[in-house]
């Protein structure tokens, strides 16, 4: 018989206790993993929450991301949207769904990644809770928690004509690391691999977001420049001008890789999802934050414009993903 300990022949009670043992407590908790619900203290009577699910075969594949990097990912990806609200992460909530021959070194990995995230990404921040169970695939839905710490939330319909669009963090680089991936052109993925760790580990700005003060809009590139882009400009009626030339360096570091596999660079940079930066928009007289560079203004009209040219509305669809990027293969 084989010694190999898994989920199903721990039990849910020592599994979470095994899981929960590689996570370290933060400043911010009152009450963590063990009750009903986790109590986390903030500096005023407002945070910001969000939720996020990945899905194995829609979000991920298991044969290119190791459970330290779904760790790590989980926890990147939901802070980046409390960043993007101008809040401190302080807190979150992890949802695990495994199959039941799970071993429980993947757990631990697990965990291992999302501490190794919370360490590096908001350092403050704890995973006070969650819930485990058995399903036929591997999915991880997360609730992150923020703290204002008394300024305003940012959103997306603030921008204002006259200002200025800024990009904080990189532009493209998950786009080609998952295109490396399904190239399965090894000698490039080892060649690239800090592309792929783009798409597998993404690194969030989350000091920038929270030094965002000035922002009178502001949200994380998930779905891609162009796609999030059109989000900020239908919600604050507005039209975003983005100059071609300052996404020069977005596209240079990334040009070698385009050439080698036949795709463009500028297409990642524009259309592809998964950097987890953050697009803002600033007044005209305000000095940008550290991390953040210009890329366009804003003007009255609606729509966003690539050079003058309307820049169409298209991304990254987790919802449509599986199909298009054929996952279920």
């Amino acid at each position: 018989m084989s010694n190999i300990e898994t989920v199903s022949s721990l039990g849910e009670i020592e599994a979470l206790r095994r899981t929960v043992s590689k996570l370290k407590p933060g400043k911010h908790t009152i009450l963590g993993s063990g009750d009903d619900s986790a109590i986390v203290a903030t500096s005023n009577d407002r945070f910001v929450v969000s939720t996020d699910t990945m899905v194995e075969g829609n979000d991920f594949r298991i044969d290119w991301s190791s459970a330290f990097d779904l760790g790590w990912k989980a926890v990147a990806t939901n802070i980046s949207d409390v960043t993007a609200m101008g809040a401190k992460p302080t807190a979150l909530v992890v949802a695990l769904m495994v199959p039941k021959n799970t071993e429980i070194t993947w757990l631990e990995e697990f965990a291992n990644g999302l501490q190794a995230a919370i360490d590096v990404l908001a350092p403050d921040a704890e995973i006070v809770g969650g819930d485990l169970a058995s399903a036929n695939q591997v999915v991880v839905s997360v609730t992150a928690f923020g703290d204002l710490e008394g300024r305003e939330a940012k959103t997306r319909s603030g921008a204002k004509v006259g200002d200025i669009l800024a990009v904080a963090g990189t532009l493209g680089q998950a786009a080609c690391g998952l295109a490396l991936l399904f190239s399965e052109d090894r000698d490039a993925i080892s060649a690239y691999d800090n592309w792929v760790d783009v798409q597998k580990r993404p690194n969030p700005p989350i000091g920038a977001g929270i030094l965002a003060v000035e922002a009178t809009s502001m949200m994380d590139i998930s779905d891609g420049l162009a796609m999030d882009a059109n989000r900020i400009a239908t919600a604050s009626g507005v039209r975003l001008d983005i100059d071609r030339q300052a996404l020069d360096g977005y596209c240079a570091v990334l040009d070698d890789v385009a050439s080698r596999i036949g795709q463009s660079s500028l297409d990642w940079v524009v259309f592809g999802g998964e950097d987890h930066s953050l697009l803002a928009t600033f007044p005209s007289d305000a000095k940008l934050p550290r991390g953040f560079k210009k890329i366009g203004s804003v003007s009255a009209g609606e729509g966003v414009y690539l050079d003058g040219k309307p820049l169409a509305n298209n991304g990254w669809d987790s919802i449509s993903a599986l199909a298009e990027l054929n996952l279920d293969k």
